[in-house]
């Protein structure tokens, strides 16, 4: 409904003529009284709703219902249960309003979207005359369905290159301009909101003759926060992951995956490096996690929290290459860390850069069953084998001569 009522302001047909209800039900009599046509759309930050299933049995998160009581019903048994689609996993969403709205028939339905794109180094359109449906399905099976047009950044869209995508989508000659007005309007809420993608799934020819984009998404770059309060004050964040959450209020990058061993890492090139050579020994990583390059001891600890707040975590591996980031300020974050939480899974820091030996030197003074190794082909390789089994061992290791290091290894059992 938010990104509907920012496309609004642009003037571009959306369908906004319904209610957002949280808990009263009484709107839904008063506004549509005599209606026998509507839709109840579950308002959850997931795709796939229609195909849905609530808690409690209730199948599909877009209901067309056919009387106001029936809406109210409907309504009754969406709010305040948990979505579970394709997109949401086990965890589900929980549904805290639903859109209620009159039912439309479209003739036809198309795909539009404007998205960033590297190969094109900008901005591309991409539109389909297959819509309605999960894009990536068109594009792996019929790629020829799929249109592109870069945009030049500097200059913008131009008229001619919306008609072009709209007659490639398969718009009737009647229509191409005012379906291609229609994208150059979206191009410009892509533009003054900071988007990093719009998409219009779908864009329809209705059946009274006019082009209308009946539902639309659109993702934000984070870096304009600053600049665009309006958009991100709307963030509601009962529909995100609860360590999203704790990863902004730390101002960490995360994101949560399925594997076993966590991941602590300076920048988004190493992080994803350090996750390849953890696939590449055999382990999976359990997150991404870029700390950046002016993280505090405090963030660190942060990091340490979110990391293990995942019981699946069953080792970490801190990867820093200090540059403008100081190892010596890691090194104290990461047994403030241990210390604070009182972690006993196997952890490996494999430090590089500015401060490094006064970073060894503190992990080595530390009572802590911490490793440090200089080679992350090496780390990559602990970490991997450091969880193999169910009780911890030791192995004394040297750095170089500097010192011995507990390094807490997991030693199978024999049955």
């Amino acid at each position: 409904l938010r990104t509907q009522q920012l496309c609004s302001e642009f003037f571009i047909s959306v369908n906004l003529r319904g209610i957002c209800l949280f808990f009263s039900f009484l709107f839904i009599l008063l506004l549509f009284s005599g209606s026998k046509d509507l839709v109840v759309k579950a308002q959850v930050l997931a795709g796939g709703r229609g195909k849905g299933t609530f808690e409690g049995g209730l199948k599909g998160g877009v209901r067309i219902v056919y009387s106001p009581e029936e809406a109210r019903d409907i309504s009754s048994k969406m709010i305040g249960k948990k979505l579970f689609t394709k997109q949401t996993g086990e965890a589900g969403r929980i549904c805290n309003q639903v859109f209620i709205c009159e039912r439309r028939y479209p003739r036809r339905e198309y795909y539009f979207a404007i998205t960033m794109e590297r190969s094109f180094q900008g901005p591309v359109l991409i539109g389909s005359s297959q819509g309605g449906v999960n894009i990536e399905d068109v594009a792996a099976e019929n790629p020829d369905a799929i249109v592109k047009e870069p945009i030049d950044i500097m200059q913008g869209i131009k008229m001619d290159q919306a008609i072009k995508v709209a007659e490639k989508m398969g718009f009737p000659p009647a229509l191409i301009n005012e379906a291609a007005e229609n994208m150059l309007k979206l191009y410009d809420v892509f533009i003054k909101y900071d988007a990093s993608m719009v998409e219009i799934n779908p864009m329809v020819e209705d059946s009274s003759g006019i082009v209308m984009c009946m539902d639309a998404k659109i993702n934000f770059d984070s870096n304009a926060a600053y600049r665009q309060k309006k958009v991100f004050d709307m963030r509601d964040w009962t529909q995100e992951d609860i360590r999203d959450r704790q990863a902004a209020k730390a101002d960490l990058n995360y994101i949560g995956l399925d594997g076993t061993i966590g991941c602590l890492v300076n920048g988004a090139g190493l992080a994803m490096a350090t996750m390849d050579i953890i696939k590449l020994h055999g382990g999976t990583p359990a997150n991404f996690l870029d700390v950046g390059g002016g993280a505090t001891a405090q963030q660190v600890t942060e990091a340490f929290k979110l990391i293990t707040s995942d019981k699946k975590v069953q080792a970490i591996l801190v990867n820093i290459f200090g540059g403008i980031m100081r190892c010596d300020v890691i090194a104290q974050g990461i047994i403030m860390a241990v210390t604070d939480l009182e972690l006993k899974i196997p952890i490996v820091v494999r430090l590089q850069g500015t401060r490094v030996d006064d970073a060894k030197a503190l992990i080595a003074s530390s009572p802590l069953k911490i490793l440090a190794c200089d080679d992350l082909d090496e780390a990559a390789k602990m970490v991997r084998f450091s969880y193999f089994s169910m009780h911890i061992g030791k192995l004394k290791l040297t750095w170089g001569g500097s010192g011995e290091m507990n390094l807490p290894i997991i030693v199978q059992e024999s049955n």
